[in-house]
């Protein structure tokens, strides 16, 4: 597995290029501004986009999805309970920060324990919410790497004072989804610098 990331957008959200190395064949994880930017990146590096996928349906995690399937005709993929945050200006919080983020209809929604797969790379769904009520990770066992989106940070967790978060349930989700993986395993956040299951079982605050 080969991961390049781009920070984006003023709110620094963290764009991961996932890709293969045998096949080409690649993701996008939360596209959420910059979209000629990641364009551009993913042309030098050659590798061809099959799925657009967002961890959650923030605005500043879906920003950049239109021209990304406009210029890549990869589908975006959302999990089911933040479908209608992709369309709707109110539920993805765009409205109340002055713009009317209206991004494309998903065109695959995926549920809990459903496997996103590109080259010989396989992602597990881990539905995470709390922070939205559609938030998710991807996980591969394989390569001891979980993209987290707005779950867990380096040191930190998601916002739960935003409509659809509730604390006690992204807790509950880190400790059943997160925690339980191997300590070895690498965290790839929605924003911020990587760390592992291990760091954050030692420094998380929020987890003490």
């Amino acid at each position: 597995m080969k991961i390049k990331v781009l920070s984006v957008g003023a709110l620094e959200t963290n764009c991961y290029l996932v890709w293969c190395p045998n096949t080409k064949e690649a993701i996008v994880i939360d596209p959420g501004d910059e979209g000629e930017r990641i364009l551009e990146v993913i042309r030098e590096m050659e590798i061809k986009i099959k799925y657009i996928v967002n961890t959650h349906g923030h605005h500043d995690h879906i920003g950049a999805n239109k021209e990304l399937k406009e210029a890549t005709g990869a589908p975006i993929v959302i999990h089911s309970q933040d479908a209608k945050m992709l369309t709707d200006p109110v539920h993805n919080l765009s409205k109340f920060l002055g713009s009317t983020t209206k991004e494309p209809a998903a065109d695959q929604l995926v549920e809990d324990g459903d496997v996103i797969s590109f080259g010989q790379i396989n992602l597990k769904v881990l539905h995470t919410p709390g922070h939205t009520p559609g938030g998710m990770c991807l996980y591969s066992q394989e390569e001891k790497v979980c993209f987290t989106g707005d779950t867990i940070f380096n040191g930190s967790v998601g916002r739960t004072d935003l409509p659809g978060g509730s604390y006690a349930t992204l807790i509950k989700s880190i400790y059943d989804k997160l925690l339980t993986l191997p300590s070895d395993v690498t965290i790839y956040p929605g924003h911020g610098p990587k760390s592992t299951i291990a760091e954050e079982k030692a420094i998380n605050p929020f987890l003490k």
